[in-house]
């Protein structure tokens, strides 16, 4: 879809006589909206080892004729749906046998058939689309003057409330249009592999932060090299646990370091998938009921490597955890644990450079209030200092980021997010000095963008809401999402805006 902009707003209250005219927020013709047809396989549990024995059971009791007829008639009608419908069904087969304890031994048709009965369809995006993050693309080839390519990413919520994220992939042309490429019908979430390599010093400072008790995760360390693979791991906690002799203590620790291994994956997709069809859908424990907002960045270091990192957080319906998304090419796609006493709550977002040698990152460590925090491990932050309070009242609940700083000649542009009365969300916008972020040069009295009276409707009511804008062409192009529900596009003036803050 493309859209030419136009002028679809509500005037905030800076525009009332005695105060300075309101920035032209422009709301453009661009929507994002879920697709119910978006749908990935997951492993279907029907009640535990003695039900899946149960099915495998009455699969084996049938003829091989009945057996090809039904898994025949299975793959007709979902083979379109998916990418490789059989290695689904094959991959949820083999799980089924681990849980029973059972070996491989049947043919390859009942394999299927009965890995096709222990398959359930999930549909990514059935409930909402929303709060989204945009960077440039990795690739701009084939591109007419003036011209950006950009992915954005958007968080997906299906049933239950479980969120994954979903990517999709457009142009910004010079005269403002917005051109977005078809979303394809199928959805690839990747394979599932461990870190190639644990690094011993990292692993180990990261088993303290989580509180695993130090004798018994140095009784598993030092049986390994500086850097280890997840078997070799797996073998040193094999080999404690017999040293053990059962003994309690010890098992609680085991389980939380192989958790933590588990925490840190990679996705491996093949070369052919389009970023539409990217799925990052929970694969952990400390992920079980979600990954949640994504704020994408286009980090360039200090020798010119470009990374795009994106932070997050999982939920495990208790509690949340920081997780830092690592790619250069979103085929291979790194999910890892972010650590460090002032790894906390929700909204991290990394500055697009290094400042003054270190990686650093907007937070609300406390739920209420901005911080800044600087690192020379992005994995890992154990300091913050206070950046801003909440000090309008449309933002008297709390603040936050909206995403990762936007560099300018004239400072950080940070967009911000205030919670002000009835819970309405609304995004702002801050600048901060470039070569200390601490240092605020000017923020907007008034929200840049609040919901509509026709956007205040949706999952979630009176909500305006971003992961993250960028800059093109002279004009900052903020994606966000309205109650929850939907996506939409909007332009203001960057010469307009920094003047604001400016002044």
């Amino acid at each position: 879809m493309s859209g030419a902009p136009n002028d679809d707003r509500e005037p905030p209250s800076s525009s009332r006589k005695g105060r300075r005219s309101a920035l032209r927020v422009r709301r453009l013709p661009v929507t994002f909206s879920s697709d119910i047809r978006r749908v990935i396989t997951r492993f279907f549990d029907p009640g535990g080892a003695a039900r899946i024995r149960n099915v495998a059971e009455r699969v084996n009791a049938l003829s091989d004729t009945q057996v090809d007829r039904i898994l025949d008639d299975i793959f007709l009608r979902f083979r379109t749906r998916h990418g490789n419908i059989a290695s689904a069904l094959e991959e949820n087969y083999r799980t089924a046998m681990a849980l029973i304890g059972e070996s491989d031994h049947a043919s390859h048709n009942r394999r299927m058939l009965i890995g096709a009965y222990l398959t359930a369809e999930y549909s990514i995006e059935s409930a909402a689309l929303f709060n989204p993050s945009i960077v440039p693309h990795h690739s701009q080839r084939n591109l007419p003057a003036g011209a950006v390519r950009f992915i954005m990413s958007l968080r997906a919520t299906g049933e239950g409330h479980v969120s994954s994220i979903v990517f999709r992939t457009g142009v910004i042309y010079s005269d403002h249009r917005i051109q977005i490429d078809p979303c394809s019908r199928l959805t690839r979430p990747g394979r599932v592999v461990p870190d190639k390599q644990y690094e011993k010093a990292l692993f180990r400072r990261k088993l303290n932060d989580i509180g695993v008790y130090e004798a018994v995760a140095d009784l598993v360390l030092d049986r390994l090299a500086d850097s280890f693979t997840s078997a070799q791991l797996e073998q040193a906690i094999t080999a404690v646990r017999v040293a053990a002799s059962g003994e309690v203590p010890f098992e609680k620790t085991l389980q939380d370091i192989r958790w933590l291994a588990r925490s840190n994956y990679q996705l491996e997709l093949s070369a052919e998938t389009a970023a539409s069809e990217v799925v990052i859908f929970p694969q952990t424990s400390n992920e079980s009921h979600g990954i949640e907002d994504l704020r994408m960045v286009r980090f360039v270091d200090d020798d010119g490597t470009i990374t795009y990192y994106g932070t997050c957080t999982a939920f495990d319906g208790y509690r949340v955890l920081p997780q830092l998304i690592e790619t250069r090419d979103f085929l291979t796609i790194g999910v890892h644990t972010i650590n460090g006493a002032r790894a906390q709550n929700k909204g991290m977002a990394l500055f697009p450079r290094r400042i003054g040698g270190h990686y650093v990152m907007c937070s609300r460590i406390d739920g209420e209030n901005l911080y800044i925090m600087a690192s020379d491990i992005v994995h890992f932050w154990e300091s913050a200092e206070l950046l801003q309070t909440p000090r309008s009242p449309w933002e008297f609940v709390q603040i936050g980021n909206c995403g990762s700083p936007l560099e300018t000649p004239q400072g950080w542009l940070l967009l911000t997010h205030g919670v002000g009365p009835m819970r309405t969300y609304c995004i702002g916008a801050m600048l901060l000095d470039l070569d200390d972020p601490l240092k605020v040069i000017g923020c907007l009295d008034e929200p840049l963008v609040a919901p509509t009276e026709r956007e205040r409707d949706g999952y979630v009511p009176n909500v305006a809401y971003t992961c993250g804008a960028m800059i093109h062409n002279g004009q900052l192009y903020l994606p966000f999402a309205t109650s929850d529900i939907i996506t939409r596009f909007a332009t203001v003036s960057l010469d307009s805006l920094l003047s604001r803050l400016v002044n």
